[in-house]
């Protein structure tokens, strides 16, 4: 087919679109569109205000299959692959300063280069906070060791928060499987009981307030032998419910005005994520932590390409958890 032919083509189909959308009572589908919402409107976008904190996924291995994982991490999902100090490295050094560096997966414990890549991390003066199930993983020998070793060396620079989605055994390992609640807690008195700095990832009940829940997860943390402070965000941060087939508003520029908000304190202001995908060639980076299946938040292979362009917030998830719900992966 010629060129003409094909733009006359593509003329065609732009035209039949048109009459079918005008002539019938066609929707668009939400978040289909990265520039406008289905009722027509502007979406909106955030730019990008500078590196606070740059997320490396080790992987989605994980030692437990969580009921709500939002990117279904299992023993035997490996879509994405454990990063290497190789995959690593380029990136911190295109970062100019210190910033938060935010390891998560997956189980980072089961990446087998981890204690390697929170060295690098550390050693260019880095803070480092590192998301973990607290379970067997964590409390192999070797791991023991370099994590006392690297508490020893980097003091509070290195925090490991742990999750837990409930203050309640019973909630928490309908989540993660039974005996999970018990075998985490054994992992945070051993951190405890080291100095490491430890914080907690938890949710929060529906019939239970802000205050409620905080209280009951100061008093969990407390019987565990742990010095922190439910009350600091940083210490306990108890993030929004993420609902796989959620149907949340679409977010417009017009709506940083209505709900009081700003885009500059959305998370992919300032952050992003380096993942490496089975079968890939190296190490990319998305917009965030939460958008590892979205092609469309895969923004480039280095750091200053996915940071030239506004992020479009077309996905649920940008709506529900970041804008509506207030959240951030970051301390």
């Amino acid at each position: 087919m010629g060129v003409w032919q094909a733009k006359a083509l593509e003329a065609g189909r732009e035209r039949a679109t048109h009459l079918y959308m005008a002539d019938t009572n066609f929707v668009p589908a939400k978040f289909s569109d990265p520039d406008v919402t289905a009722k027509g409107e502007t979406r909106a976008s955030v730019g990008w205000t500078g590196l606070k904190t740059l997320w490396l996924n080790t992987g989605t291995l994980c030692n437990i299959e969580c009921a709500n994982c939002y990117i279904e991490s299992s023993p035997t999902n490996d879509r994405l692959v454990y990063l290497t100090r190789a995959d690593v490295r380029p990136f911190l050094e295109e970062i100019d300063g210190t910033v938060e560096i935010g390891i998560t997966g997956g189980e980072p414990f089961m990446c087998p280069e981890i204690l390697g890549i929170m060295e690098d991390v550390m050693s260019r003066g880095h803070s480092l906070l590192l998301l973990t199930n607290a379970m067997r993983p964590m409390m192999r020998p070797r791991l023991q060791q370099g994590l006392e070793a690297l508490a020893a060396q980097y003091g509070p620079r290195m925090v490991l928060r742990v999750s837990l989605d409930s203050h309640d055994p019973a909630i928490h390992d309908a989540e993660r499987g039974a005996g999970a609640f018990e075998e985490a807690c054994k992992g945070l008195r051993w951190l405890g009981e080291r100095g490491v700095q430890v914080a907690l990832a938890g949710r929060q009940a529906l019939n239970e307030d802000d205050s409620t829940a905080r209280a009951a997860y100061g008093a969990l943390a407390a019987s565990l032998g742990l010095k922190l402070n439910p009350a600091d965000t940083k210490h306990l941060v108890l993030f929004p419910e993420m609902i796989a087939r959620d149907d949340p508003p679409e977010i417009t520029t017009d709506c940083w005005g209505i709900l009081g908000k700003s885009a500059d304190d959305i998370m992919c202001a300032n952050q992003r994520m380096v993942i490496r995908r089975k079968g890939a060639g190296r190490a990319t980076v998305t917009a965030c932590t939460l958008l590892v299946d979205d092609p469309a938040f895969e923004l480039g292979e280095t750091l200053a390409e996915a940071t030239a362009d506004p992020v479009k917030l077309n996905h649920p998830w940008c709506a529900s958890f970041c804008v509506l719900g207030g959240g951030s992966c970051s301390a």
